[in-house]
């Protein structure tokens, strides 16, 4: 079994992005966005995402919609939907987020934004397969 106090876990985390767990078919991830930041506009082609906000204060923007995000707030965005999420406070945006399939690499840690896009570019960061 696994267990996590999630909410505690993701506000512990300074990394922008932290896999906790990863199944055959979903992934758990943490996320930390910095005042200013952002997720950087996406879309996961096969794979759905649902969003849940611990902290702080952002805008959510879905296949161009724009809804304001706090604490408790959720989000799905559907396999093939372009989204961003930019964090609109001045506290870290803090969040924990599950794909399925899973869309990073098991165990990943990425401390900024420039870190994930550096590994993602490189293929360090491909989720395991089958």
């Amino acid at each position: 079994m696994e267990h996590f106090t999630i909410a505690t876990v993701a506000e512990k985390s300074p990394d922008f992005r932290r896999v906790l767990w990863t199944g055959e078919r979903t992934q758990l991830v943490i996320m930390t966005i910095p005042p200013g930041g952002e997720i950087g506009e996406e879309v996961h082609e096969g794979i759905d995402q649902i969003l849940t906000f611990v902290s702080g204060t952002g805008e959510a923007r879905v296949a161009g919609e724009k809804q304001e995000v706090v604490s408790g707030d959720l989000v799905v965005v559907p396999a093939g939907t372009r989204h961003n999420f930019v964090n609109t406070g001045p506290n870290p945006l803090v969040l924990y987020t599950v794909y399925g399939p899973p869309d990073h690499a098991d165990g990943a840690v990425h401390r900024t934004k420039e870190e994930a896009d550096a590994a993602e570019a490189a293929g360090r960061d491909e989720p395991p397969t089958a």
